[in-house]
């Protein structure tokens, strides 16, 4: 059974990890493989989080340029 799984945004993420639970509590799916999802979805939300603040990091120093032009 081949089970899709969105995992571009922390909202999508969220609802995997809601889903996967739910699967894994109705034994639909060994914990191994809830197991293994759920820290690929930790990574993954570590990974946006860090482009995030990266990005947020780049927005600031732009500012602080233009005010010190």
């Amino acid at each position: 059974m081949a089970i899709r799984l969105r995992m571009s945004t922390p909202t999508e993420i969220k609802r995997t990890l809601a889903r996967v639970a739910n699967m894994a509590l109705n034994q639909e799916i060994d914990s191994k493989t809830a197991h293994v999802i759920i820290n690929a979805c930790n990574a993954i939300l570590g990974a946006i989080r860090t482009d995030e603040q990266q990005r947020k990091i780049d927005e600031l120093e732009k500012l602080l340029e233009e005010i010190s032009r």
